[in-house]
């Protein structure tokens, strides 16, 4: 991030969210706004494809932890007016020469200039009498990018690979990444020969900041590309084939490493986050790593026992023994039938029996039942259950 990113841009306010926001709630502004100013969903709409870039560039830093700490504490620092003066000068009580120059820091470890210095990397040039920083435009991560995909039950369970069409800033294919109209190229900045920065003398020390003729670029492009304008950057499509790993549960959150927007200056590239979306099963459900079915019995399996056949989740039917006298919603342990877990085992499937009451009877159903009934005429089920209600 430049200088003038740090002093001059307040990526809260193009969120939307105050200082105090969690990552929850930056991440909540962030899918909000880039669904509504989406260049997929707003073509040739040049100003909501600008928006949508600051929307971006501003999840970019305060999604990184580190980076939002660096950010706010550049514009804590700078905010304040900090000045240069030392005790007795009606200034700032600190010498900026000590605090970012290195002189009067702790012996023998990392003084607080040190510090400051590391945090702020080339914020500032500590030579402090210098009018161009000789440091070259530092490689940067490309911005990671999210993505949404719906599975079925059993793609999410067992794992799929799946097929996502991704839009992200890139190098400009027209020019290379040059900026320059085919046939041209771009010209070396006499004003910051190239470096992309430049730094201005303010007494104890220099404030660099990107190069005001170039842009922070390093170079001039005097033909400018038609298709980005100059910019080097165009929006680019592409379709990857990205894995869903097995036993991914609906509204988590897939990291794929490396598979978001490409980086600049030969950075690295961000990361794709896939959030799934799981389509509900018509037999089976789901407890953590287990697998969940409810198997209908008779009244006559559940008081005599019986083996019933319970259905697993695309593979054949396993036999479950059902002793006597098994009451309605016991649940049945059938172990390694459930969710693939990380490490290659599984879960299990527990089955809930769910005992039928007959609709309908027939004349012979209805006098064994009758004399079922007389056989048990003095066992009361309720009797302990009205018992314990007066007892209260």
């Amino acid at each position: 991030m430049s200088t003038k990113d740090y002093l001059e841009k307040d990526y809260y306010a193009v969120l939307g969210v105050p200082k105090t926001a969690t990552a929850d709630e930056i991440k909540k502004a962030y899918r909000k706004l880039a669904r509504q100013y989406h260049p997929d969903t707003n073509q040739g709409d040049a100003s909501k494809e600008t928006k949508f870039k600051e929307v971006s560039e501003a999840y970019d830093v305060l999604s990184d932890s580190k980076r939002r700490k660096e950010y706010d504490e550049a514009r804590a620092l700078f905010g304040s007016g900090v000045g240069g003066q030392r005790p007795g000068g009606g200034g700032f009580p600190f010498d900026f020469g000590d605090l970012f120059g290195g002189t009067g820091g702790h012996q023998g470890g990392q003084g607080a200039g040190d510090r400051i210095g590391d945090l702020f990397g080339g914020l500032f040039n500590r030579g402090g009498g210098t009018t161009r920083t000789t440091r070259t435009t530092r490689p940067r991560r490309g911005q990671d990018i999210e993505s949404e995909v719906t599975l079925t039950f059993t793609e999410a369970v067992e794992g799929t690979t799946v097929s996502l069409r991704l839009t992200s800033s890139a190098a400009c294919t027209a020019c290379s990444g040059t900026g320059a109209k085919a046939g041209t190229t771009p010209r070396v900045c006499p004003t910051c020969e190239g470096t992309g920065a430049a730094s201005r003398n303010l007494g104890n020390f220099a404030f660099s900041e990107p190069c005001r003729d170039c842009k922070g670029r390093g170079l001039l492009v005097d033909d400018p590309c038609p298709v980005c304008e100059g910019s080097g950057r165009a929006r680019s499509t592409r379709t990857i084939q990205a894995r869903i790993p097995a036993g991914v549960a609906d509204g988590q959150r897939v990291k794929l490493k490396g598979k978001g927007a490409p980086g600049e200056n030969g950075g690295p590239a961000g990361d794709l986050y896939i959030q799934t979306h799981v389509k509900p099963h018509a037999v089976f459900g789901r407890s953590g790593d287990n697998l969940t079915v409810t198997v209908p019995v008779t009244f006559t399996e559940a008081a005599l026992g019986a083996e019933i056949k319970v259905p697993t989740l695309k593979g054949l039917p396993v036999t479950l023994r059902v002793p006597s006298g098994t009451p309605n919603g016991r649940t049945f342990r059938v172990r390694g039938r459930g969710v693939t877990r990380k490490d290659g085992t599984k879960g299990d499937l527990l089955a809930a029996v769910e005992v039928l009451v007959p609709k309908t009877l027939d004349d012979k159903s209805r006098e064994l039942l009758t004399e079922f009934n007389t056989a048990t005429a003095g066992e009361d089920p309720r009797a302990d259950l009205i018992l314990r209600a007066r007892s209260e």
